[in-house]
């Protein structure tokens, strides 16, 4: 779909006075949006800008969008026919707009913001880019709309829940306005609860236990993931996660979602809890059975074993989703393609390794040794027989089969061949 801008502005003429705020247009991907001049809403440098807004717009999500645009292009393709999406929290409505236009085979969007400003905004955006046709723009609570589209025949092929702070809240409505095989996209920007900070709020919203360690970000994915699990298991409903990566202030999942009970009781069977030491970096991941009667001290050193979960064990990337989203990349002239491209061919790499990640700065303080490139540990690693890679949650950080002793063994070899 091409925006169709010159045949819609005396449409837009009347709407514009009902925009009271600072705008200005920007240009992103294959489309232009007026948004709120950001600028003017901030009194200080400490402020965050996008939540003093009337209505929210973050220019950094553009990463964010940009992968949004591409996987959903996979799952189409994926499908081959045409698709109804759904952005029921959508600000000024940037990434439903983007979904029209830079999406092929895209049918039907619903853009919803509960804030009436933003409901003007997205109008107006819709029409500047010629989509009055093929997308609805709706002023509603994004749990009424979603509930609205629970009907077998209303459902949503495709639905992004990107809200400030945790999805949880969203998580019923939006599975069960999705169709069967449905396209699930959640994004958590509440940090400090998911990577252990805030412990029991994490418990609260999740229902999984946090750990503040080096791996942090993963274990943030695996519990948004299983909290999704155990929701879509409540109606009879399995998930298998296709994409997820960490970047700057967020997470995000992407999930193919099917009917049945058998694919329900997957998701359970994929729930556990990841076992770690702070003392010496051992960790494993355990059944939700198993827990019961595992030893409370590290198997290595002895110390007190730390617990994180329940939360997904399962796979967290799927290799060929991953290729498919390189692929479709590659076809697309993204401003911020050359590191859209790198976090594909990291994440691709990593799509078959094992749980979690050491990362060298941290062991080789704990172990009192200067710090050798990633490269050198990788190599000595790989050298030596053991399944290792790098990962795109740390760029110090590394997966690999090996176990947190002999990876410590392997750093003191470095640093004395090297002295």
């Amino acid at each position: 779909m091409k925006p169709n801008v010159l045949g819609e502005k005396k449409n837009m003429k009347d709407e514009i006075f009902q925009i009271d705020f600072p705008t200005e247009i920007i240009h992103e991907g294959d489309v232009k949006v007026l948004v709120p001049e950001l600028e003017a809403f901030v009194k200080s440098p400490s402020e965050y800008a996008p939540s003093k807004a009337p209505v929210f717009y973050n220019p950094v999500m553009e990463l964010n969008r940009d992968i949004a645009v591409l996987a959903l292009q996979v799952y189409q393709r994926m499908l081959n026919r045409e698709i109804s999406v759904c952005e029921p929290l959508a600000g000024c409505g940037i990434r439903g707009v983007r979904f029209a236009v830079e999406v092929e085979g895209v049918e039907h969007v619903v853009i919803n913001d509960i804030n009436m400003k933003a409901f003007q905004l997205i109008n107006y955006n819709v029409r500047m880019n010629g989509l009055s046709k093929c997308v609805t723009v709706k002023n509603e609570d994004a749990n009424f709309l979603l509930g609205s589209y629970g009907a077998p025949s209303r459902r949503f092929d495709a639905i992004d829940v990107d809200p400030f702070g945790p999805p949880v809240p969203y998580l019923d409505s939006a599975v069960r306005a999705l169709r069967n095989g449905g396209f699930l996209i959640l994004t958590a920007t509440d940090m400090a609860p998911l990577c252990g900070v805030h412990p029991k709020a994490c418990i609260r919203k999740y229902g999984g236990k946090p750990l503040r360690t080096e791996y942090c970000h993963e274990l943030a994915v695996r519990l948004l993931a299983g909290s999704l699990a155990v929701t879509a298991a409540k109606y009879d409903m399995g998930i298998r996660i296709v994409f997820s990566h960490c970047t700057n202030h967020y997470i995000r999942i992407y999930v193919i979602a099917k009917y049945g009970a058998k694919k329900a009781d997957e998701n359970i069977r994929n729930m556990g809890y990841i076992l770690h030491c702070f003392k010496c970096f051992h960790r494993e991941s355990v059944s939700k059975i198993f827990i019961i009667n595992h030893p409370i001290n590290c198997g290595d050193c002895g110390s007190k074993i730390n617990v994180a979960g329940p939360l997904w064990l399962g796979k967290i990337f799927d290799k060929q989703f991953c290729k498919s989203m390189e692929k479709e990349a590659k076809r697309r002239a993204f401003k911020l393609g050359k590191r859209i491209r790198k976090m594909l061919t990291l994440i691709e790499n990593e799509t078959e390794a094992p749980i979690t990640y050491y990362v060298i700065d941290k062991l080789c303080k704990a172990l009192a040794l200067p710090t050798p490139s990633v490269k050198m540990v990788v190599a000595a690693l790989s050298q030596e027989g053991f399944q290792t890679c790098l990962t795109h949650f740390n760029s110090k950080g590394i997966r690999s089969s090996a176990s947190a002793m002999k990876i410590k063994e392997i750093l003191r070899g470095i640093v004395n061949v090297n002295r």
